[in-house]
């Protein structure tokens, strides 16, 4: 769902304009982002708590170059949800696509291998996997 269609939603449910709705959620939004920055946390009853937090300095490694880079320390925001939000997210009950998808290996790793000329072992054996690098965020 992209902030446009919670506009909508919001609009028609108000029975508001949704030029109106919109600077009303953007400026909820605002609020949000400029408590994290000045308290770096915000408690919203029944929905969940943002917080900001300092993730320590660490090493990582460029992917494409193998060389190892340093990671400064930066601020990262958290999400934990409410215990109404996680109580009502249990209640979900996936649907037979999504389940589907959890039995059925991924596609992603054959097709990058038979594209870089990688085939599986004649012996039915499939080669060890490779541990994948975490993306650097950039800041």
């Amino acid at each position: 769902m992209t902030k446009k269609e919670i506009v909508k939603q919001i609009a028609d449910e108000l029975g508001e304009t949704q030029l109106k709705t919109k600077e009303i959620v953007q400026l909820t939004f605002n609020a949000i982002v400029d408590t994290l920055i000045r308290d770096r946390r915000i408690e919203l009853r029944n929905f969940g708590v943002f917080e900001v937090k300092l993730r320590k300095a660490r090493k990582a490694r460029n992917p494409r170059t193998n060389d190892r880079v340093d990671v400064p320390p930066k601020f990262v925001v958290t999400f934990k949800p409410g215990k109404e939000m996680e109580e009502r997210v249990r209640e979900l009950k996936p649907t037979a696509e999504e389940l589907a998808a959890l039995e059925s290996p991924p596609k992603k790793a054959e097709t990058v291998g038979q594209a870089n000329g990688i085939s599986s072992q004649s012996d039915g054996q499939s080669a060890p996997k490779k541990k994948r690098a975490r993306k650097a965020t950039q800041t």
